[in-house]
């Protein structure tokens, strides 16, 4: 395990760097979707009771497992955003791509809090959803996760973007019109049984042959300011599996930031006395 992260005001300013960066490889090399994957999958080995997995970085030496085929395409285009900030962990710099595809393509904000150490450590194979199977492989693969049923209707909402490939998952095609932009199509497509061309895979399917799924998928299918909030909150939740966020880094910013208002307040104070003292002496002297 890596040494534990300082998030300090130093560590602020280089995620923020970071996040420019990422902006600008997404407009470049429209690689928002495998970004988002590769930040689902770091995250998505997370079990709960055991307390292992999850959004470490330790998916650099998982690439050879199925379910990350063509992943390492993913590390390769974070690895120059890396270089420029090396203070970065790999596990906050993979969520924050994640996070940043999401924005950049038109979903919503998501409130990214730093501080994930890295870990060399990698969990077992099969942890990671198998897209040929159903609702009860999903429900065991997230509930182990500690996530709940609105979270897996929701967070397959970011199947609006991308496209599956064949060398990777044997499977082909999109699963909306417009692959690049993030919106509620996902769900209004799964609703549509007269749309061809379209991919729906079994899980996509489990998610309207499952009466708590379809609950939720009809409600983004037709708002999609609900499915926005609610993927938020759930991509935020997956994107901070198992980790607890360091105050320590928070206190010395906030602590540092109270001296300097403090040493304002009372340089203010000080030039006021002195404006007022002059202000009396010049009175003092006229009436003289």
């Amino acid at each position: 395990m890596a040494a534990p992260i300082v998030v300090d005001a130093e560590y602020l300013k280089e995620i923020e760097k970071a996040r420019r960066d990422l902006r600008v490889l997404i407009s470049r090399k429209n690689c928002a979707p495998i970004l988002l994957r590769l930040a689902w999958h770091d995250a998505g080995t997370y079990d709960a009771k055991t307390k292992t997995g999850g959004p470490n970085g330790s998916i650099r030496n998982e690439l050879n497992h199925v379910a990350n085929k063509g992943l390492n395409i993913a590390v390769d285009l974070c690895e120059p955003v890396k270089d420029r900030h090396p203070k970065i962990s790999y596990a906050d710099l993979y969520q924050l791509a994640g996070e940043v595809a999401v924005e950049v393509t038109g979903g919503p904000t998501i409130n990214f809090v730093p501080g994930r150490m890295d870990s060399i450590v990698s969990p077992e194979e099969g942890r990671l959803p198998d897209a040929k199977q159903g609702p009860p492989h999903l429900k065991d693969v997230f509930y182990r996760m500690g996530l709940s049923d609105k979270d897996i209707v929701a967070l397959s909402g970011a199947h609006t973007l991308g496209r599956a490939h064949p060398e990777r998952s044997g499977f082909e095609g999109a699963w909306t019109k417009d692959p690049l932009k993030f919106d509620n199509s996902y769900f209004v497509e799964l609703l549509n049984e007269s749309e061809e061309g379209l991919l729906k895979l079994p899980t996509d399917k489990a998610l309207v042959e499952d009466p708590k799924f379809r609950h939720y998928v009809e409600i983004y299918a037709k708002d999609e300011e609900a499915f926005f909030a609610d993927y938020a909150a759930s991509h935020k939740k997956l994107s901070e599996l198992g980790f607890t966020p360091s105050s320590s880094g928070f206190k010395a910013t906030t602590a540092k930031t109270r001296t300097i208002l403090a040493q304002s307040v009372v340089g203010v104070a000080v030039a006021t006395a002195v404006v007022l003292l002059s202000y009396f002496y010049e009175v003092h002297r006229r009436v003289k």
